[in-house]
């Protein structure tokens, strides 16, 4: 099989397991571009996409990672092509129909972030299905965002907190009403493929974090890449706008 041209060079340091994130967001990119590369069409990317999703989420919680947030589907993929979308779909049906993450020997808290009202009927139902199932896991909380997008979470929060009776807003009074109400920020944000852009992700979370843009497609992304990105992370020096003494 042909090798993926995009791969970094593995770094030998070793991880330093006392200086984990608390909070990691992955914008899972690439899925097209890996297939192509295979012969593969699109579909059969987003295949190896969701399932890669699975492993490197076995990952995290390995490593005692408390929370996880996945790029799933954007406000703007719903401009891909129709038969792109529709599959896309009937995976996110079948990922939460089938309890995905039934077979693990931890138990996560799911919670879908983004507006649901797009989605058909019965994903929505889904939705609040497995929501309401994992509600009170500890052992991990996966976000997983779903017709997202950064803006869009901003203005949500903001009509909320109206509809509530707020008349003044603080930086706490807002995050109290985002769709990671309750979570820390993410400390570490990686985004596979090469591409160095947000894409209107986690706008308001990541005033802080650490970005990481491995020239890695997601499907090809593996536990030694994530690896990889958190010993870059633990290399950065950290002064969250301060300065050492």
């Amino acid at each position: 099989m042909k090798k993926n041209k995009l791969n970094e060079t593995e770094t030998k340091q070793e991880l330093d397991l006392t200086r984990l994130p608390k909070h990691i967001g992955i914008i899972i990119d690439g899925n097209g571009r890996w297939a192509k590369q295979r012969g593969l069409t699109r579909s059969m990317g987003h295949k190896a996409g969701f399932e890669n999703v699975k492993k490197i989420f076995k990952a995290v919680y390995a490593l005692g990672i408390k929370h996880l947030t996945i790029y799933c589907f954007s406000t703007e993929n719903w401009n891909r092509p129709k038969e792109e979308v529709d599959y896309l779909m009937d995976t996110f049906r079948k990922m939460l129909k089938s309890n995905y993450f039934a077979d693990l020997n931890f138990k996560p808290k799911l919670n879908v972030c983004g507006d649901p009202t797009r989605f058909a009927p019965d994903i929505q139902e889904l939705i609040a299905l497995r929501m309401e199932e994992t509600k009170n896991n500890t052992d991990i909380t996966l976000n997983l965002c779903m017709n997202y997008g950064g803006r869009s979470e901003i203005v949500y929060a903001v009509n909320a907190a109206i509809k509530d009776g707020v008349k003044e807003f603080d930086i706490n009074t807002l995050n109290n009403y985002l769709y990671t109400k309750g979570q820390p920020d993410p400390d570490l944000i990686i985004r596979t493929s090469g591409e160095i852009r947000l894409s209107n992700f986690l706008l308001w979370q990541c005033a802080y974090a650490e970005f990481s843009f491995p020239k890695i497609y997601w499907p090809a992304f593996t536990e030694e890449d994530l690896k990889n990105c958190l010993i870059n992370y633990q290399n950065r020096d950290r002064r969250f706008g301060s300065i050492k003494s």
